[in-house]
């Protein structure tokens, strides 16, 4: 999407052509260290690093009582606040599959996918929609990290506690055996045998729910456990153009307590953050030209008990973005049975969930009033990456992206609005 400036001499002199090799290296210099801009004013980022955090809604995570005042007040105040920022479904697994997919849920993957199965395709829209029912989807349907690859740019997920219990999943490329239960479905606890537990989630790593990553050789060397990005940071030669980072399930703040005994929730969340994200702005490759994505994959919920006994667990559902439910869902609203639980769900869509944006390049203390959901930001990675096309929904007609619309109020430096 983004054009190079090339340089051509023909039949010039010995002298022009001297000038014209200046230019080179001052030109080569510059992009070296300047970040680069689209044509039409949108930054370009080199490396863009994506950290999703789990189940909260924009309320709790940014209003006044936050217990993330790191994420709510020092790093909004240093980057962009998206205040109408969404997710695209409940519960968690159809979420982070439309981050990198463009796909809407399936029945399966919006109950997280206890079985990890094989999609049954049975058809696909003129939209991109796969039709059927299942998790894993056939080599067909493409991801995110296929476009890169396939523009040469280079892609890694990072991914916490992968691997810590090797009898449950690999150190890359981890997810349970095709067509059996998951058992990375809750946190494994401190042991002899597993002295650190085990709180990775296949259902929280998108990346193999896709036939076309995890069929490949570069599953083994693009998913990864979390504990190799600091060595990956080192230099910007060696950070992958998209960085994808999922903290395990207690850094997440999914669970509230953990089995570490560490308190979860957004105060977990908010020390995940308070680590990570200090190494990576310190990194050559996000000080050039990087981009940081906080987010989360879902809204909160209320709890309440439930008369006939249990409790009954209520998602709202609301959407932006004219998003659509995709072809595979049954009408809403909708409810199902989990153990003590029943959950209810109003509508198709992720609630709102706010997310923050920071780099070099952006406005520091500003704010986006613009409706975003998860459809958008892959669309803003694709056009940032300059992907041949869309995927899925990302390529739904007026779906805004981050960056270049005239639709968007994201400011970059030096801008005024």
């Amino acid at each position: 999407m983004f054009k190079q400036l090339f340089l051509r001499a023909r039949k010039v002199s010995a002298k022009s052509r001297v000038a014209v090799a200046l230019a080179v290296l001052v030109t080569t210099a510059i992009s070296a260290s300047t970040p680069m801009r689209g044509e039409d004013g949108p930054p370009h980022f080199g490396h863009v690093f994506v950290i999703v955090l789990e189940n909260e809604g924009y309320d709790t995570t940014f209003g006044p009582n936050s217990k993330a005042p790191y994420l709510s007040r020092t790093l909004v105040s240093k980057g962009v606040l998206l205040t109408q920022y969404y997710g695209t479904g409940h519960a968690s697994n159809d979420n982070y599959v439309s981050m990198i997919s463009g796909q809407a849920g399936t029945p399966e993957n919006h109950n997280d996918c206890i079985v990890y199965g094989d999609l049954k395709l049975t058809g696909v829209t003129p939209d991109g929609q796969a039709i059927g029912s299942g998790c894993i989807y056939p080599a067909s349907i493409k991801t995110l990290p296929d476009q890169l690859t396939a523009v040469g740019k280079t892609w890694r997920a990072y991914m916490g506690d992968m691997g810590n219990d090797p009898s449950r999943e690999s150190a890359t490329c981890g997810h349970p055996a095709l067509n059996t239960v998951d058992m990375t479905q809750s946190a494994e606890k401190p042991s002899a045998a597993v002295p650190n537990g085990d709180q990775y989630a296949t259902r929280h790593n998108p990346f193999v729910y896709f036939h076309s990553i995890i069929d490949s050789s570069a599953c083994q060397a693009g998913v990864v456990n979390l504990n190799q990005l600091p060595a990956d940071l080192k230099s910007e030669e060696s950070t992958p153009n998209l960085v994808f980072v999922t903290p395990n399930l207690c850094d997440d703040g999914h669970d509230a307590p953990c089995v570490t005994g560490a308190p979860g929730g957004l105060v977990s969340a908010d020390a995940f953050l308070q680590k990570w994200i200090p190494m990576i702005e310190a990194s050559e490759a996000y000080r050039h030209d990087g981009l940081i994505i906080v987010t989360f994959d879902e809204g909160g919920f209320t709890l309440s008990a439930n008369p006939a006994g249990g409790f009954v667990i209520a998602f709202q559902g609301q959407t932006c973005c004219s998003e659509q439910p995709g072809p595979n869902l049954a009408p809403y609203p909708q409810s199902s049975t989990f153990g003590p639980y029943t959950l209810t769900f109003g509508s198709y869509g992720g609630d709102r969930t706010g997310a923050v944006l920071l780099s070099p390049l952006l406005k520091a203390g500003t704010a986006s009033n613009v409706p975003f959901n998860h459809y958008s930001m892959l669309k803003s990675l694709e056009d940032n990456f300059g992907t041949s096309s869309y995927l899925g929904y990302a390529g739904q007609p007026g779906l805004i992206s981050f960056f270049g619309s005239a639709r968007s109020d994201i400011q970059t430096v030096g801008e005024g609005r």
